[in-house]
């Protein structure tokens, strides 16, 4: 199992590190001075200027890479270029090549080659394949999950049906393209409790609220539900949030449709309850981490 990240590591920085202390050696700069402004030891430096670093030739010869280096190379021998701003410069090359077919995608299928063959439609540095938007999803709901999981006294806001944060992807149009937490999170002795990792398809009722949102025009990518309180909802009016009342008793696509269409701007949705009903917030966002802020700003 290798990762491009690998790649970046083992072959571009070695390369590009060897090519910039050649340029600037060339330049006229000392061992010592090309050390500070590449970060290095003078050791490397010189392992560098006598070819005891193995780099790699088609790295080295990308039209791209030799242009950077030179440019940079002149940029920091004169002084013009801060070695932050040359660090920014080569992380833009690296997520160029990175992307796509481009030359570290074509290295990290070279040294894994089953990734060319993982289904007919599937390329990992594509930015926008199904695999990584999910990834991207997933990853934004363990960010808010520990934000909630941190914040001292979240247990306090779990209503009695339990709370669950979800997200869902950019084009989500059913529970199947919205990632929770399996089972919801509970109050256990006072300790909000995940019980497991998000996955896609575990809640019905949080997604189905988001999605219904989302389909009348809401703004967002996530949602949480809260125990309702009027002092709660007030205090995320102050915040600024706008809020809807809607109609649980009813058919939740229609009536969470008709509360955003009342108030298009809404980013909290709540209804009071009623027979069997507990009442609950629902706070939306346009990600995981954003909701869990919203949330934690409230304990």
């Amino acid at each position: 199992m290798q990762f491009v990240e690998e790649i970046v590591v083992d072959e571009f920085l070695p390369t590009i590190r060897s090519l910039l202390a050649g340029e600037l050696r060339d330049r006229g700069l000392t061992q010592s001075e090309v050390a500070d402004v590449l970060g290095i030891s003078q050791s490397a430096v010189s392992k560098y200027a006598h070819g005891d670093v193995t780099t790699n030739d088609r790295i080295a010869d990308d039209e791209r890479v030799e242009a950077l280096v030179s440019e940079l190379a002149d940029g920091l021998a004169a002084g013009d270029v801060t070695p932050v701003q040359a660090l920014i410069e080569i992380e833009v090359l690296v997520r160029d090549l990175e992307s796509g077919g481009d030359l570290l995608a074509q290295l990290h299928e070279d040294a894994v080659p089953e990734l060319a063959d993982h289904g007919a439609s599937f390329r990992v540095h594509d930015p926008e394949n199904d695999l990584r938007t999910s990834e991207r999803v997933l990853s934004s709901l363990r960010r808010g999950l520990r934000i909630l999981e941190n914040a001292g006294g979240f247990a306090t806001l779990i209503p009695a049906v339990g709370a669950n944060l979800v997200a869902c992807t950019p084009d989500a149009d059913d529970v199947d393209d919205v990632a929770g937490v399996p089972g919801r999170i509970f109050d256990v002795k006072g300790q909000a409790t995940v019980p497991s990792d998000p996955e896609f398809g575990v809640s019905e009722h949080v997604a189905s609220v988001l999605l219904a949102a989302r389909e009348h025009g809401a703004n967002a990518s996530s949602a949480i539900n809260i125990r309702y309180e009027p002092d709660l909802l007030a205090e995320l009016t102050e915040q600024g949030h706008v809020t809807s009342e809607f109609d649980e008793s009813s058919d939740v696509a229609s009536s969470v449709g008709a509360a955003i269409e009342d108030e298009p701007e809404a980013t909290v949705l709540y209804q009071t309850g009623g027979m069997g009903i507990e009442p609950l917030i629902y706070v939306l966002g346009p990600d995981a981490e954003s909701v869990a802020d919203t949330v934690r700003s409230l304990i």
